[in-house]
């Protein structure tokens, strides 16, 4: 069943400047999303996310994020340079349904974890997330940059002196790692998180770095120097595995050989793959 919009939305429907789509979120831990698009509707995605369309989908790759604010060659340029900034690719691809009826196109996440989707129009018309977070959004949905203003949120962040900015009143969809939680911070509610574990966070919120402090916390904890804090009113989504934790154990198992296989099943192996000059 498809996800439609919700009665605040369909009142104000009218009044929206982005396409507006229905969706379905498929799977558990390896996700996609299955998008329904009505005539002349439009879906815009990351290069390397499309998993499936009906036919009489038109696919084109353009230059920056395909939303209204960009006007001419300059504005394309532009919007295409704040993407390369944020880490994702120059060009997006622009999906449209130049049939007759009802269409569908499906775009799958890059690594094991949820797709979260999020209704700009209800959100406050812009969100705040990681880098290389976005997945794909309706069309007129702008992705854009955002400026760490604090030098120390910068450097020490973990996500540097830029985010990725999602405006607009359309949908968006964003990807994460492992299990998604998502939380509603009442005014001056703070919430200390692991910076990594951030996925994103509505407008309102407030995002600062802690020292956690202690020497011993700093030189033998194993969790970092700095907590990332995040203070209402508003809305955060924290993921349990982000990809570079995931990464990270991943090149750790690669380097560590066969100590951990045992002895007997690893000799066997060894012998098998040639390491004992066989």
């Amino acid at each position: 069943m498809f996800l439609k919009k919700n009665i605040f939305a369909q009142k104000i429907s009218h009044m929206k400047t982005n396409h507006e789509i229905d969706y379905k979120i498929l799977g558990n831990e390896l996700q996609c999303v299955e998008v329904e698009l009505d005539p002349n509707e439009t879906v815009m995605a990351e290069p390397g996310s499309f998993m499936m369309m009906d036919n009489g989908i038109d696919m084109q790759t353009i230059f920056g994020d395909g939303s209204t604010q960009q006007n001419g060659l300059l504005g394309k340029l532009f919007s295409a340079g704040k993407r390369l900034l944020t880490g994702e690719n120059l060009f997006m691809t622009a999906y449209t349904n130049v049939g007759q009826g009802k269409k569908k196109v499906t775009f799958a996440a890059p690594y094991p974890g949820k797709i979260i989707p999020m209704d700009l129009s209800i959100l406050g018309g812009r969100i705040t997330c990681q880098k290389d977070a976005f997945l794909c959004a309706a069309k007129g949905v702008s992705i854009g940059i955002e400026f760490q203003k604090k030098l120390g949120t910068g450097l020490f962040g973990g996500e540097g002196f830029i985010m990725e900015k999602l405006e607009g009143d359309g949908m968006a969809f964003v990807h994460s790692g492992g299990h998604v939680i998502e939380k509603v911070l009442e005014p001056g509610e703070l919430l200390k998180i692991d910076t990594g574990c951030i996925v994103a966070f509505t407008k309102d919120v407030n995002y600062d770095i802690q020292f956690i402090g202690g020497i011993k916390n700093t030189l033998f904890g194993g969790e970092g120097v700095f907590f990332a804090t995040l203070s209402g009113p508003g809305k955060v989504w924290i993921q349990s595995l982000p990809i570079s934790r995931m990464a990270a154990k991943i090149v750790a198992y690669g380097s560590s050989g066969r100590k951990e296989e045992g002895g007997i099943l690893g000799g066997i192996g060894g012998l098998v793959n040639g390491d004992n000059g066989w």
